[in-house]
């Protein structure tokens, strides 16, 4: 892990395409802006954590899903 030292206002890059500011500092919280293109997602940790709990839950409803499909009857 690259651990760095900001103060408010400064920046660091992430590649050519991501910046990470950080805006504000209040005690124990720090505020972080995060620009970045959008095909690039940004998440806080446990927001992906849950879409990454919920896409591993649709893949399984498909599967059961397709497990119970009949297989289909060519009628020619």
């Amino acid at each position: 892990m690259l651990v760095l030292s900001r103060q408010r206002d400064e920046t660091i890059m992430i590649g050519d395409e991501v910046q990470v500011t950080v805006v504000d500092i209040r005690g124990e919280k720090v505020r972080l802006g995060i620009t970045a293109p959008p095909h690039i997602p940004v998440h806080r940790k446990e927001v992906y954590e849950a879409i990454q709990r919920e896409g591993q839950a649709e893949g399984k409803k498909v599967e059961s899903l397709a497990k119970k499909k009949p297989p289909e009857s060519e009628s020619e």
